[in-house]
C-alpha cells in the first residue's frame, strides 16, 4: 500500500536566484547553510521513502558529490539530461529506472510537507493514474488554481492569475510508471500542461488536499524566506 520511492527533480538553473545563489543548480542553494535539497530529503526520508531517483541536468556532478558525502548510506539513481527535457521528460526518463509500480514525484527546490502515507492511500485504492497534493492557498498570483469534485476527481486546471483563495498544485505526485509510461508521450515536454491538463479528463487523477508547510525557492522573496523558517530539519 505504502509507496517506498521518490523520483526528485532536481535539473532546475535557478535563473531567478542568480544574484543570490550563482552557478548552482537551484536545489543547491544553501539554506542556513544546508543545500535546500537537504531538507526535501531529510523530510521524505521521514515519511518512510527508502529509494530515490534523482532527475539530474545543469551541473549533476554537484549534486552527486553532495549526495555521495552527505548522505554516505542513501540508495539512490541518478538520470541526467544531456538537454532541457521539461519537467515530463524528466520524469518520463526516471520512471524507467524505477522499481515500483508507484512512485512519489516531487520537486527538489519546493519543500511541502505532505504525509505520504494519505496521498499514497488514496492514489493506490482508487487505481489513479496519478494523484496530486494540492495546498490551500489565499491571495496569490504566481499559481494556477485545481478544482476537484466531490469524490476528489480533479475537475479543472485554471490558469494562473490573482486569486482570493484556492488549491494550488503543491507539486508532489503519487504516480503509476507503468500507466504513464504507456501513454506514449515524447522525450521532451510538460507534465503539468502536456499529461495533467491535457490527460486529467481521460484519465483517473485525483486530488488530495494537503494543508502543510510549503515553500517554493524559486523567487528571492521566498528563498530569503527559507533561511528564516527552516532551521534544523
Amino acid at each position: 500500500m505504502g509507496i517506498k520511492e521518490a523520483i526528485i527533480l532536481a535539473g532546475g538553473l535557478g535563473t531567478r536566484l542568480r544574484a543570490a545563489v550563482p552557478d548552482l543548480p537551484k536545489c543547491m542553494a544553501p539554506v542556513n547553510g544546508k543545500p535546500f535539497l537537504t531538507y526535501v530529503i531529510n523530510h521524505l526520508q521521514s515519511q518512510g521513502i527508502k529509494h530515490f531517483i534523482f532527475s539530474l541536468g545543469y551541473k549533476s556532478e554537484v549534486i552527486t558529490d553532495f549526495l555521495t558525502k552527505e548522505f554516505p548510506s542513501l540508495l539512490f539513481k541518478t538520470t541526467i539530461e544531456d538537454e532541457p527535457l521539461g519537467t515530463g521528460g524528466a520524469v518520463k526518463k526516471a520512471c524507467k529506472v524505477a522499481k515500483d509500480k508507484c512512485v512519489l514525484v516531487a520537486n527538489g527546490d519546493t519543500l511541502y510537507k505532505i504525509d505520504v502515507e494519505i496521498i499514497a492511500g488514496v492514489h493506490c485504492l482508487s487505481g489513479a493514474s496519478c494523484s496530486l497534493t494540492l495546498k490551500p492557498m489565499k491571495n496569490f498570483d504566481r499559481y494556477g488554481v485545481v478544482e476537484v469534485d466531490n469524490h476528489c476527481l480533479i475537475k479543472s486546471f485554471k490558469e494562473k492569475k490573482f486569486y482570493e483563495s484556492g488549491l494550488i498544485n503543491g507539486g508532489v505526485y503519487a504516480l503509476h510508471t507503468h500507466k504513464f509510461l504507456d501513454e506514449n508521450l515524447p522525450d521532451k515536454f510538460s507534465f503539468e500542461t502536456d499529461y495533467l491538463e491535457k490527460y486529467f479528463q481521460k484519465r483517473r487523477m485525483f486530488g488530495v488536499i494537503q494543508d502543510e508547510y510549503f515553500i517554493d525557492i524559486g523567487i528571492p522573496e521566498d528563498f530569503e524566506r527559507a533561511q528564516k523558517e527552516l532551521v534544523e530539519d
